[in-house]
């Protein structure tokens, strides 16, 4: 795995929605390798552990990263402090990231809440051949479905009071979709609960199915053990660090 680490220059900063901002980091040697699924790490100032998160979108061009997140703990809320032109404390780019296979003519991407962000350099690079759903609690927390339209591919929204899209849960509009018969791959991120139901859909019609798990990291590396997880591999058990070995995985290697 090869990766860097330095204080980079914010190149932009907006706030999608309640405590999820956006952040464009000027990184061109992170951005030249960096692939879907991947993640930064992310050390907030006075703190020593970074925080995990998801690459939002990538620009070889500019030479920029994007990261989306959520306010959720005092690291998170010192990230959220920053603003365009402040350096930005980042080891990337890490993780096991998405398959992508140019075969594959029709393919879904599942986002659940901030597991949305991830989908989107998936989205730019199959663009008409990708179907996005999106699910979130509310209006409220809905973002980036613009960012999706931009990218060519159709786009279905669910939330879960039904104050915007439909109403209910991604797997709905996926069930739908598997019936036809003629998606190639599903991809998706977000809550383990949508995660495990969707392996299971998409098991059951035998689609080629890789989910990116979300766990609590230490050092983002593979060198500790706090994101352990269990998977399987031809009919044994092992522990594999989402941190390295994913965070994105085959989901019929994942034991739920």
């Amino acid at each position: 795995m090869k990766y860097t680490q330095g204080k980079y220059q914010i190149a932009g900063k907006s706030a999608l929605a309640k405590d999820i901002y956006s952040i464009e980091i000027i990184c061109p040697e992170i951005a030249e390798i960096a692939q879907p699924g991947q993640f930064v790490h992310i050390l907030p100032a006075g703190f020593t552990l970074r925080r995990p998160i998801s690459i939002c979108d990538i620009s070889r061009e500019k030479g920029t990263l994007r990261i989306v997140f959520i306010v959720k703990g005092d690291g998170t809320k010192e990230i959220a402090k920053l603003n365009e032109g402040d350096l930005i404390d980042m080891l990337a780019p890490l993780g096991h990231g998405f398959t992508v296979n140019d075969s594959f003519k029709k393919v879904v991407l599942i986002g659940g809440g901030i597991g949305t962000p991830p989908m989107l350099p998936l989205a730019k690079y199959y663009g008409e051949k990708a179907i996005v759903i999106s699910g979130f609690r509310s209006a409220e927390a809905v973002i980036l479905q613009n960012d999706f339209k931009q990218t060519g591919a159709e786009t279905i929204l669910c939330t879960d009071d039904g104050s915007m899209g439909t109403k209910g849960f991604v797997t709905e509009p996926l069930k739908e979709l598997l019936k036809k018969g003629d998606i190639d791959a599903v991809y998706t991120c977000g809550p383990t609960p949508m995660l495990r139901n969707i392996a299971a859909i998409a098991n059951e019609k035998n689609v080629y199915c890789e989910v990116s798990l979300e766990e609590r990291m230490g050092c983002g590396i593979g060198a500790c053990l706090v994101c352990a997880c269990k998977t399987k591999k031809d009919g044994e058990e092992h522990f594999a660090h989402v941190c390295k070995n994913g965070p994105v995985f085959n989901s019929k290697e994942v034991i739920w």
